[in-house]
C-alpha cells in the first residue's frame, strides 16, 4: 500500500466521519452474523457451539478480508481509489468523537437531563441517576475503550496489511461485539471471537500508551499505564484507559450498575481533576491528537518500506 492512500484515507475519515444517512459495511456485517447467530440457538452443546464459533470467526474475517482483495484485484492499477474511500469507511476516529461530543456539549450546557440521555446512547450502564461527574466518567471511558479497537488497532491492520487486513479486522471486531460475551446464551458460541479480537488487538493496546503519552506529553501516562494497564479482565482495555486517565490527570473505572445490579471495577489512575464537561472535551481532543500522530507514524513508516522496497 502507498503511504499516501494510508495517510489520505485516516484524513478522509477525519474529514467526513460516517454520516448516519450513509450505507456502512459493519452493518452488512450485523445483518450477516445475526442470521448466522438465529441459526445456531437451537443448539444446546458446549463443544459444538464452540466449534462452531471458531468457524465463525475464521469464516467472518476471511470472507470481509477476500471481499476487500477482490475488490482490489479487480481494480488493478487503478486499485488505490477503492483502497483510500474503502479504508477510510472502515476508520473510527472522527465518528468516535461526534458520538460522544453531544455528551460534553449537554454537560457544559449545564444540562444534566440530555447529557443522561446522549451517554446513554454509547455506553452500557445505567445513566438514569448518574450525576455530572458519572457522566463525564462514562463519556472518557467510552473514549479510552474505543481508542485502541475503533482507532489505533484499525490503523495498525491498515498499515500491516492493507485494505484486507483492515477489513478481516473490523470484521472479528463486530463479531466480538455482538457474540463475544461471557454471558449465556454466547459463552460457547462467541468465545473464539473474543479470544481473537483480544489477539488482534494485543498489540495496538500496547502501543497506544506511548502514542497517548507523547500526545499529551505526559510521563505520567507511561507511569500509570505500567502501573494499572493489566488491572482489567480484558488483556488489553486497561493499558489504553490506564494511559488516558494519566495523561487527563484523573482516575476512571470503579462503581457501575447494569440493569440495576452494581459491578465494581479496578480503579485505573489517581484520583485529580474534576470530572466535567470541559475535561470531557479535552479527551475528545486528546483522542484526535492520537490519531493524528499514529496517522503520520504509521505514513513514515510506510514510506520508509515503499521506498526501500
Amino acid at each position: 500500500m502507498h503511504p499516501l492512500v494510508f495517510l489520505g484515507s485516516g484524513l478522509l475519515d477525519e474529514a467526513v466521519g460516517d454520516p448516519q444517512s450513509w450505507p456502512h459495511p459493519v452493518r452488512i456485517l450485523g445483518l450477516i452474523i445475526e442470521g448466522l447467530d438465529r441459526a445456531r440457538r437451537g443448539l444446546r452443546s458446549p463443544t459444538l457451539l464452540r466449534v462452531l464459533g471458531i468457524f465463525l470467526a475464521l469464516g467472518m474475517a476471511a470472507l470481509a478480508g477476500g471481499f476487500a482483495w477482490g475488490v482490489l484485484r479487480l481494480c488493478g492499477r487503478w486499485a488505490w481509489i477503492p483502497e483510500l474511500i474503502l479504508g477510510a469507511w472502515m476508520l473510527a476516529s472522527r465518528s468516535l468523537r461526534d458520538a460522544v461530543r453531544p455528551v460534553a456539549l449537554a454537560l457544559e450546557a449545564g444540562d444534566l437531563e440530555k447529557a443522561r440521555r446522549e451517554v446513554a446512547m454509547v455506553v452500557g450502564r445505567d445513566t438514569a441517576h448518574l450525576d455530572e461527574a458519572g457522566v463525564a466518567r462514562a463519556g472518557l471511558e467510552t473514549v479510552a475503550e474505543s481508542l485502541c479497537d475503533g482507532v489505533l488497532a484499525p490503523l495498525f491492520w491498515f498499515a500491516l496489511g492493507g485494505l484486507p487486513a483492515l477489513w478481516a479486522f473490523k470484521a472479528v471486531s463486530t463479531l466480538d461485539s455482538m457474540v463475544g460475551h461471557r454471558e449465556a446464551p454466547f459463552t460457547h458460541f462467541g468465545w473464539a471471537s473474543a479470544r481473537l479480537d483480544d489477539l488482534l488487538n494485543l498489540v495496538p493496546a500496547r502501543l497506544s500508551v506511548p502514542l497517548i503519552a507523547l500526545s499529551a506529553w505526559s510521563w505520567r501516562a507511561l507511569r500509570l499505564a505500567w502501573r494499572d494497564g493489566a488491572k482489567t479482565s480484558s488483556p488489553n482495555a486497561g493499558w489504553c484507559e490506564a494511559a488516558f486517565a494519566g495523561a487527563l490527570g484523573v482516575q476512571l473505572g470503579g462503581l457501575n450498575f447494569y440493569d440495576g445490579v452494581p459491578h465494581e471495577g479496578p480503579r485505573l489512575g489517581d484520583p485529580g481533576r474534576s470530572l466535567d464537561g470541559p475535561l470531557l472535551r479535552e479527551g475528545l481532543e486528546l483522542e484526535r491528537r492520537v490519531n493524528l500522530l499514529a496517522l503520520l507514524l504509521g505514513t513514515a513508516l510506510l514510506s520508509l518500506r515503499y521506498l526501500h522496497g
